[in-house]
């Protein structure tokens, strides 16, 4: 038997997980104030004892005191309650109430799946239990068979779920280089195996894939090694086994959505299981029925899910300390930032201390000739070294600015006043200055040259398909086409179908065609003749 603290000892071991062992332990004394149950003398409680490399990680202790009010409050029927947590040199412990049963994961290997109905009823209760801890703001993060005890209450069997915050407290940067992965392969969210953020939806993956495997027997991804597990769980869609019913899949399909925003809450998945329960049992009537049937409109997500840290096992806010006796009573040790005490003149720091929250220091008074109003020295060196780290900015510059686009003044068009006489190059153009009749021969500015015209740019040119310009030479294009085509769909028409036998000819298409030929021109012949021969018989009887 090994004492844990002094009020603690342990008999028997019970488990062993990933994060620590669970003894059989016994009560030597009651509990102090600090303790959520007092307990009694000689009553028996679960211990675990996390795994030494847990204990001996300075960040995983500082969160298991930050957590430990967490814990201690959270209390519900389907919760196995958290007494007491011991920290003794290199020992960290939760005790806890003893559940005196198998957890599920042992069950299930031993009596084989649950009905439809009892693993909804069943997963439940195990949604009660989230959906108190989810308003309590904790999230489970390894919700599993093995995490859920059950409890012998007369003849049923009331399921207990346990390990509330161990998942926290083994994500800290301690396990993190042991290079151990937190949690279990199979009932991992695909937001915790991509290191996404992390809300209370995580906890409705597991109770999915809970269900799936209270009903089948087996989770429903499994592989050679967790990579592939995790793999599946980031891209495979679940296998339906043909003997869940509609209602039920429902459910399952809809927790165990990729998008954790899909997933319904622990409170409407906790109402939808009863109401399948209901509609899947052998009595249900036709109400019941419809309403599984329905179920899909129960399922609704989680308006405000609690949320993850995302920095786990970062330490908290510093805390500044009073710097006085004086002062200590206005210091909250619970409180996440305090406020910096002054130092000025009226906190003692002494005439002429600066203040610690200036910018600069201020200007001394005592020199003469110091104006109030001038700008700091130190604002002048502030501007100058900000001018010189300044980019050169791109700007539009005026035309008429521009000293480039137009000539110096020193340099007059002089040829253009005496053209045809020899002027001497070492004459100055100061000389003709004063007269006034010149000024308009020597103008202090050239005019500048005027700026073409921005022309539209031209469409391209189209080529046409009848460049000799023949008027109507497109339209007899056409028709010569049409009649080539007409004659080549007859003659495929007269030669590959029955068309000649029917007619009976038995000639070819173009003996047939000739024929064709004679005969109408013979006939506008006829018509010719008969026309001419009436008009002159006409002719006759008329004289």
């Amino acid at each position: 038997m090994r004492p844990v603290g002094s009020k603690y000892l342990l008999e028997e071991p019970l488990g062993r997980g990933a994060t620590g062992t669970v003894w059989r332990a016994r009560q030597r004394e009651t509990a102090g104030a600090e303790a959520a149950v007092a307990g009694q003398p000689g009553e028996t409680v679960a211990i675990k004892v996390l795994k030494e490399e847990l204990a001996n990680d300075a960040d995983v202790v500082m969160r298991f005191l930050r957590e430990r009010s967490v814990l201690l409050r959270l209390t519900h029927p389907n919760i196995v309650r958290t007494r007491d947590l011991v920290v003794e040199g290199e020992l960290l412990a939760l005790v806890m109430d003893l559940v005196d049963g198998p957890d599920l994961h042992r069950y299930l290997r031993e009596n084989g799946p649950f009905s439809p109905m009892a693993a909804a009823l069943l997963t439940a209760q195990v949604a009660d239990a989230l959906a108190a801890s989810h308003a309590d703001g904790v999230v489970h993060r390894d919700l599993k068979p093995a995490n859920v005890l059950l409890k012998q209450d007369g003849g049923e069997m009331h399921p207990m779920l346990t390990d509330f915050g161990i998942a926290r407290l083994a994500d800290s940067p301690g396990l993190t280089r042991t290079q151990e992965f937190v949690g279990t392969p199979a009932y991992v969210a695909p937001e915790s195996a991509e290191g996404r953020p992390q809300t209370s939806a995580v906890d409705i993956y597991g109770a999915g894939i809970l269900l799936y495997e209270l009903v089948t027997g087996r989770p429903p991804f499994s592989g050679g090694s967790a990579l592939e597990v995790l793999h599946q769980h980031l891209s495979a869609e679940p296998r339906r086994p043909s003997t869940v019913p509609d209602p039920l899949w429902t459910v399952i399909e809809r927790c165990l959505r990729k998008n954790p925003d899909e997933r319904p809450s622990a409170e409407n998945l906790a109402r939808a299981l009863r109401t399948v329960a209901e509609g899947v049992g052998v009595h249900a009537n036709s109400a019941q029925i419809a309403a599984a049937e329905a179920v899909g409109a129960l399922l609704m997500p989680d308006l405000a899910p609690a949320q993850v840290p995302g920095n786990p096992g970062a330490a908290d806010p510093t805390q500044v300390l009073p710097s006085t006796a004086g002062d200590s009573a206005s210091y909250d040790p619970n409180a996440a930032t305090s406020v910096m005490q002054s130092t000025g003149a009226g906190g003692g720091g002494g005439a002429g201390a600066a203040d610690p929250t200036a910018v600069m220091p201020p200007v001394p008074q005592h020199q003469p000739g110091a104006n109030p109003d001038d700008p700091h020295p130190w604002q002048n060196q502030l501007r100058a070294a900000r001018d010189r780290n300044e980019q050169t900015q791109v700007q539009y510059l005026d035309p008429n600015d521009d000293p480039l686009r137009h000539r110096p003044h020193r340099r007059p068009a002089q040829p253009q006043q005496y053209a045809g006489q020899q002027q001497p190059r070492q004459q100055p153009p100061q000389r003709y200055a004063p007269q006034p009749q010149q000024q308009q021969y020597a103008p202090p500015q050239q005019p500048r040259r005027p700026e073409p015209p921005q022309r539209e740019p031209r469409q391209p040119r189209q080529r046409s398909a009848n460049p000799m310009k023949i008027p109507g030479l497109g339209c007899l294009k056409g028709c010569l086409f049409m009649i080539v085509m007409l004659f080549v769909v007859s003659w495929l028409v007269w030669e590959f179908t029955p068309l000649q036998d029917w007619i009976g000819t038995g000639k070819g298409y173009w003996a047939t065609l000739s024929d064709w030929f004679k005969t109408v021109s013979g006939w506008i012949g006829d018509l010719g003749n008969g026309g001419s021969s009436g008009g002159g018989s006409g002719t006759g009887t008329g004289n």
